[in-house]
């Protein structure tokens, strides 16, 4: 699954790869996080077009969102029939511009290690993406999105199964164009990325908590350093015992 990921690259660095005309000036994001708006780039009209949405897909025939489950990554291996999105798969399909993502691995019976896990390349990058306009009763309107997953190639397969479909730029109008390219073609993209082109480097726990959100969260972490010792605890001294008088409150003695 994809939980948090960053954006750090400048945003004219951002417009030039994905090519919409909008003129966005946002700062780095280096704790993205589900319900927060995040940016996504999909087809409007045969342009690509910049916009921000909430995380987090809500479908158009949801009746009540406080009784539906935050749906912020979508399998692909069901993106094609499952109600959620199969409507979305047809005819909304979008792209979601990063520059890395966090994975956390499971160590034993201790916390589990966070990883930042980025192209090689140092190049931004496009998850696959599906975006959704819920209408509320009252005409107001929600733009929701979620990241497209699949299963783990073999770089990432030992921090987790699952990880984000992403999309080489020469198929970014295969998977956005979605009234000349059918969901079943589109789908053909829904692949693990080459062993090559991610690493991943754990990083500090700081990224657990959704309100840090600065350049540090994404510096690589020596595992190999061992923990300062701790100093050895005092030892105890015998206190001499107190009798309380017969007139004690039943509170105890703080000393």
């Amino acid at each position: 699954m994809c939980g948090r990921y960053a954006i750090t690259s400048a945003p004219e660095a951002l417009r030039a790869l994905f090519g919409y005309t909008e003129q966005p000036n946002f700062p780095a994001r280096y704790n993205i996080a589900p319900t927060q708006p995040i940016a996504i780039v999909r087809l409007v009209e045969g342009k690509r077009e910049f916009a921000l949405v909430r995380w987090g897909l809500l479908p158009s025939w949801v009746k009540n969102p406080n009784e539906f489950s935050l749906i912020i990554n979508a399998r692909g291996e069901s993106v094609c029939d499952k109600p959620a999105f199969r409507a979305a798969m047809k005819r909304r399909r979008c792209l979601i511009p990063a520059d890395g993502f966090y994975e956390w691995q499971a160590s034993g019976k201790g916390p589990k290690q966070p990883f930042y896990i980025h192209a090689r390349s140092g190049k931004p990058m496009a998850f696959a993406g599906l975006w959704e306009t819920w209408e509320g009763p009252n005409g107001e309107e929600v733009d929701t999105a979620a990241i497209v997953t699949t299963r783990a190639n073999r770089t990432l397969s030992p921090l987790h199964d699952r990880m984000p479909v992403i999309i080489a730029p020469d198929a970014f109008d295969l998977w956005l164009n979605c009234g000349e390219v059918d969901a079943r073609t589109a789908e053909a993209l829904i692949q693990p990325a080459p062993d090559d082109l991610l690493e991943a480097w754990p990083v500090s726990t700081a990224v657990n908590r959704t309100a840090n959100d600065n350049a540090a969260l994404i510096l690589p972490l020596d595992l190999s350093a061992a923990p300062a010792p701790m100093p050895p605890k005092p030892k105890a001294v015998a206190r001499p015992r107190v009798k309380h008088e017969a007139s004690d409150d039943g509170q105890g003695a703080l000393f």
